[in-house]
């Protein structure tokens, strides 16, 4: 097969990935909000699966600086472009938004800011904190960019004490290049390291369908562990249109639920696989 040649029609899905609609009256609420607030959500941008199901339970990840990424990873849905000034108003909604949902568990990522000389990292510290003094009962997951692997940015963030940190590898090292904008594998990796070194939970994930072999999806486990990622998810990759990185393949349940197997045997404290899993997905477990 070519390289990048579509193997599969991606607009073609099968039964297990066909995705329920958002509705029902929490679903109501965290629309509204959002909305009201001009807030912005990787279930959105991102065009996530389960939309439905996370917000069916009044839970949503929330996306901070901003809506405009100055990347252009080809997996990704989120709007590639020249950001606007960040917003500290933005801080507030949020935190008015989990109050409001009486959310008892948070998940924060955002969006990448190479345009900044701290690349986003105080605009960080100020939501963890503003969460800590406002919503003291509300666990936390922060989903972070690599910050270009800078260790004195990723230590602003340990040191505000999110329950967990993560950090998407996306996918296989041979791949990563031609996936992933400017991030490499080991950059990655050593982010991880540095956060499971520091004592607070750390998790990764990886897309799979992207023509990645499975000899590559347990070398990444090994990696992972051997900087002592605690928790991982694997989940199948979506195309989201005709000019992202062209689907090779849709993984079945049976094939997700044997990584999740040889997941757990390399001592994952949790692992999370399945074709509609995504970051955030079950995160609240992920904490305990």
């Amino acid at each position: 097969m070519k390289e990048n040649t579509p193997a599969v029609d991606f607009r073609r899905k099968p039964e297990w990935l066909k995705i329920k609609l958002p509705r029902g009256f929490k679903t109501s609420q965290v629309v509204g909000l959002l909305n009201e607030k001009h807030l912005h959500t990787i279930c959105s941008s991102g065009m996530c699966p389960n939309r439905g199901e996370c917000w069916g339970a009044g839970t949503a990840t929330f996306m901070i600086g901003g809506n405009i990424c100055t990347r252009n990873c080809k997996f990704c849905n989120v709007t590639h472009g020249r950001p606007e000034a960040l917003d500290d108003r933005e801080i507030e909604d949020i935190v008015e938004s989990v109050k409001q949902l009486k959310l008892r568990h948070v998940v924060i990522t955002s969006v990448d800011r190479d345009d900044l000389p701290d690349l986003g990292a105080s605009h960080w510290v100020k939501l963890i904190r503003r969460l800590h003094e406002e919503c003291p009962f509300t666990t936390m997951e922060v989903l972070i960019p690599d910050f270009q692997g800078r260790k004195e940015l990723i230590d602003m963030i340990i040191a505000e004490r999110p329950d967990v940190i993560s950090h998407n590898m996306e996918t296989v090292r041979r791949l990563t290049p031609e996936v992933r904008t400017f991030a490499t594998y080991d950059t990655s990796l050593e982010v991880i390291h540095q956060i499971a070194d520091s004592g607070i939970r750390s998790k990764s994930g990886i897309m799979l369908g992207l023509g990645e072999s499975e000899e590559e999806i347990i070398q990444v486990m090994d990696d992972l562990r051997a900087v002592g990622c605690e928790v991982m998810t694997i989940g199948q990759y979506l195309q989201p249109t005709k000019n992202h990185f062209p689907l090779q393949a849709y993984i079945t349940p049976e094939k997700f639920a044997e990584y999740a197997e040889i997941g757990r045997k390399k001592g994952f404290r949790h692992i999370e696989s399945a074709p509609m899993v995504r970051s955030s997905y079950h995160a609240e477990k992920h904490v305990h």
